[in-house]
C-alpha cells in the first residue's frame, strides 16, 4: 500500500468509525453528511470522494465490522467450509473453545460497537450475512447430520437467540465475567439442548 493509498484508506476508516460512533446515539436515516464529517475531521469534499451517499458509507461500515470480526478467528476456522463434505462430525460442533474465544474476545474488545450492530440489525445489512451464514454454514452442517430441512431455520433460530441472550446478558454487565466462564455457559447450553436433540 502506497502514501496515496493508505491517507485514503485512514480516512475511510475514520468515516466508519465516526458512524458507529453516531449510530450509537440516533437512528441512521437522522444521520447527515455534516455529521459524520465533523465526527471523523474531514470536510464534505473528503466524503464524496469516498462515496456518493450516506447508504454506500453505511454498506462499506458494516463490511468494516465483519472484516475485523473475521479477523479473530484463525485461517483454519475460517476455511472450516471446504472440508463440510468429508470431515469427522466432530469436526461440525461450532461451540467450541476454538469458535467461541475469538467471538467473545471480539465482543468484549468491541462491546459498543457489537451492542451498535445489534440495535441497527437490520439496517447494516446484517440480515443478509445471517442468511449468508444459514445457506453457507448451518444447511450444510445441519444436512450432515441429518435434520429435515423444514425444521432447521427453527432450530438455528433457537441457538442463536439463546447464545445472543446470553451474550447480550453479558454486555448488560460490561464484560465482567471471564470469557472462559462465558465461553463454558454457552458451551453447557447449547451441548445439553444438542443431545436432548439427538444431533
Amino acid at each position: 500500500m502506497n502514501k496515496n493509498e493508505s491517507k485514503y484508506f485512514n480516512t475511510a476508516v475514520r468515516m466508519d468509525e465516526a458512524l458507529i460512533l453516531l449510530l450509537e446515539k440516533k437512528d441512521f436515516e437522522y444521520i447527515t453528511i455534516k455529521e459524520i464529517c465533523e465526527k471523523a475531521g474531514v470536510n464534505r469534499s473528503t466524503f464524496y470522494l469516498h462515496y456518493e451517499n450516506t447508504a454506500d458509507l453505511l454498506k462499506e461500515t458494516t463490511a468494516h465490522i465483519t472484516d475485523n470480526f473475521l479477523s479473530y478467528f484463525s485461517e483454519d476456522t475460517q476455511n472450516i467450509t471446504q472440508s463440510f463434505q468429508n470431515c469427522d462430525l466432530k469436526e461440525l460442533m461450532f461451540i467450541t473453545p476454538e469458535y467461541l474465544t475469538p467471538y467473545l474476545t471480539f465482543i468484549k474488545e468491541n462491546q459498543q460497537v457489537f451492542k451498535t450492530s445489534i440495535k441497527h440489525f437490520g439496517s447494516m445489512g446484517f440480515d443478509g450475512l445471517y442468511s449468508n451464514l444459514l445457506k453457507d454454514i448451518f444447511n450444510p452442517v445441519l444436512t450432515r447430520y441429518c435434520v429435515p430441512e423444514n425444521e432447521r431455520k427453527y432450530i438455528l433460530k433457537f441457538y442463536l437467540t439463546g447464545i445472543m441472550a446470553i451474550v447480550m446478558e453479558w454486555l448488560d454487565n460490561n464484560c465482567t465475567d471471564s470469557i472462559d466462564s462465558i465461553s463454558k455457559i454457552i458451551t453447557n447450553c447449547v451441548i445439553g439442548k444438542l443431545n436432548e436433540q439427538n444431533l
